[in-house]
């Protein structure tokens, strides 16, 4: 098992159980660890049994190779640690208090091939207190633009940011896409009443996102952006364009959310559904 010496940059941590959503994570985590120039963390875990050194040392053999294609996909340009912990995958991976980002996979060992995803990946994506990406879909892909799902909530710039971020470092266009309620139209009798809000709400709308992008515009002008608002529902249209995208950023907390819980729906169904990685952003900035 390879290890190197810390650095002060906040880690990119992948979690992986040696299984093929587990190695996808690692592949993903370590490209973009690449692009951003920080050190990747490789965790995995196992529970120790008293007496016996098999699962650590099976552990130690699949972070070996997880490694190796880290190295690989990475092409070899950033430093690498990688850990054994002992206990369960979510305490483990919920510990890396340190993280600039943690990433998994849809599902991991014992899982059932049934589930669109497995209950670790879904504990870390809401619980943890950092970014979380859930690689999914398509991940090998290196074309198609970045997605960002908007609502009016704080998290809104929290998601901006990274999304503009995440266009610029994989020099890729950016759509953000925010959803909104159509009026629902009078009526006369049995006669829908013409009614001309609906395209009034829908430029109205445009035109509220348009402004909140323009200084995202500003800081990152290299970036191809285009503003989308659709009346159908958040989830539905961040899936659907999901599977064209490379990847789809959304926020911890939006409308409709249970306070006790740090992912809505929306973000929910995107990790069960969406064509391509996933990234929740926690907060704003």
């Amino acid at each position: 098992m390879e290890q190197t010496a810390i650095t002060t940059a906040r880690p990119i941590v992948a979690g992986t159980d040696g299984t093929a959503p587990g190695e996808a994570a690692v592949r993903w985590a370590a490209r973009e660890a690449a692009r951003r120039d920080v050190p990747l963390r490789i965790v995995s875990a196992y529970e120790p049994q008293p007496g016996a050194q098999d699962e650590r040392h099976l552990t130690e053999a699949v972070l070996d190779a997880a490694v190796v294609q880290a190295r690989a996909a990475a092409a070899f340009h950033i430093r690498i640690e990688a850990h054994a912990v002992p206990g369960d995958p979510v305490t483990a991976l919920l510990g890396q208090a340190d993280a600039a980002l943690l990433v998994v996979g849809n599902r991991g060992r014992g899982g059932f091939a049934s589930l669109l995803l497995g209950s670790v990946s879904q504990r870390v994506a809401t619980h943890a207190q950092v970014p979380v990406a859930v690689v999914r879909g398509r991940t090998e892909i290196a074309s198609g633009p970045v997605v960002a799902g908007v609502d009016d909530s704080p998290a809104a710039s929290g998601v901006l940011g990274a999304a503009f971020e995440a266009a610029s470092h994989r020099d890729a266009p950016l759509a953000i896409v925010r959803s909104y309620t159509s009026p629902v139209p009078l009526w006369v009798g049995d006669i829908p009443a013409v009614d001309n809000a609906v395209p009034r709400v829908h430029a109205e709308e445009l035109e509220r996102l348009e402004q909140e992008v323009a200084p995202w515009r500003e800081k990152y002008p290299e970036v191809d952006v285009e503003a989308v608002v659709s009346p159908d529902g958040a989830a539905a249209v961040l899936v659907a364009v999901s599977h064209s995208a490379r990847l789809v950023v959304v926020g911890s907390r939006g409308h409709g959310t249970v306070v006790n819980t740090l992912l809505g729906s929306t973000g929910l169904q995107l990790l069960h559904h969406a064509g391509c990685p996933v990234l929740v952003v926690r907060g704003s900035i």
